[in-house]
């Protein structure tokens, strides 16, 4: 069967760096309060006149670098972001045209912080039907622009950055010991808005509007919507907690992180961990911390990777494959 294949990989934060003690100069906080509850110590912030589309197009030119493959052999562009640099037309095409492709198709995708679960799912299943040979999928944000700067709930918790993959279809035998996408599992439940969102849009507010987030509810929430996506992958593949080399989940709050981890009776050591650096950085968070485990060559080919996101909608979703 045809199975998606990581070619490589690669990442893109912003230079400035805010720390938890810069922070609490600007809002009632401190960075004790926030290591505590979120275990965030920093986070990057995007340059003014710095755009989502200039953070995604440094990290699909690094993990297009990583592949050692050249960008007109890339057939199709799946980005994810809920910060696209305009209204339409899509962020994708920006970096399309930066990459010097004139060829295939470029779409941006929006399911918040389960974003890039969403584009890998959707890049994989493209691939498998023989829509294309190559994908770039892209997690983007610039979540400082709808931050909240007096509001501590929130503005505390996100970072700016970018991560890409390379995916190739290629011909496996249809085991769980393929490289590639094994299975994907994708959720979503609208009864849930209200606890995680933006208060504006074009068609609502004509603003770009806020994050806005009931912090306790979603926490209250997540472990169980994450966990539910990891049994059913184990289900699909008879894979097992055990058997995977690594989990690499959405960088939201080490609390959460480490919660599902010990649920699904995961090893800490396994846990790659990122949030301290980063911050959440919404669909970018998954493949930052990827590219800084095969960076640093925790991550290696043939390992068994695991990976989860929830988001605001509720969206959530879990990925696993052979790297």
């Amino acid at each position: 069967m045809i199975r998606s294949v990581v070619l490589g990989c690669g990442s893109y934060l912003p230079e400035r760096v805010l720390s938890n003690a810069e922070l609490a100069k600007k809002v009632d906080t401190s960075d004790e309060w926030i290591v505590q509850r979120t275990g965030i110590q920093q986070r990057h912030i995007a340059a003014e006149g710095e755009f989502t589309s200039h953070l995604a197009i440094k990290a699909a030119q690094a993990a297009l670098k990583n592949a050692g493959i050249d960008a007109q052999s890339i057939d199709l562009i799946v980005l994810a972001t809920s910060t696209p640099d305009n209204t339409f037309p899509a962020t994708a095409v920006a970096v399309q045209n930066a990459l010097g492709m004139t060829h295939g198709a470029a779409f941006d995708l929006q399911a918040v912080c389960s974003g890039f679960i969403f584009a890998l799912t959707t890049a994989d299943s493209l691939l498998r039907t023989g829509a294309g040979k190559r994908a770039l999928v892209i997690g983007a944000e610039t979540f400082s622009r709808i931050l909240d700067w007096t509001d501590r709930g929130t503005c505390v918790l996100f970072g700016d950055g970018a991560g890409a993959v390379v995916l190739e279809a290629q011909q496996q035998d249809g085991t769980a010991a393929d490289r590639g996408v094994l299975t994907t599992h994708l959720r979503s439940d609208g009864r849930h808005k209200q606890k995680l969102y933006v208060d504006g849009g074009p068609s609502s507010t004509q603003t770009v509007g806020y994050l806005r987030m009931e912090g306790r509810e979603v926490f209250k929430h997540a472990v169980g919507m994450i966990t539910d996506v990891i049994v059913d992958a184990f289900a699909a593949t008879g894979e097992s907690a055990e058997t995977i080399d690594w989990f690499v989940p959405h960088q939201a709050n080490k609390r959460i992180i480490d919660a599902s981890a010990q649920k699904l009776h995961i090893a800490p050591q396994k846990v790659v961990l990122t949030v301290d650096r980063h911050g959440n950085t919404s669909a970018a968070s998954i493949p930052l911390a990827l590219s800084v485990a095969v960076n640093d060559g925790r991550i290696k080919k043939g390992d068994l990777v695991l990976l989860e996101a929830m988001g605001g909608g509720f969206t959530w979703g879990s990925a696993l494959l052979r790297w």
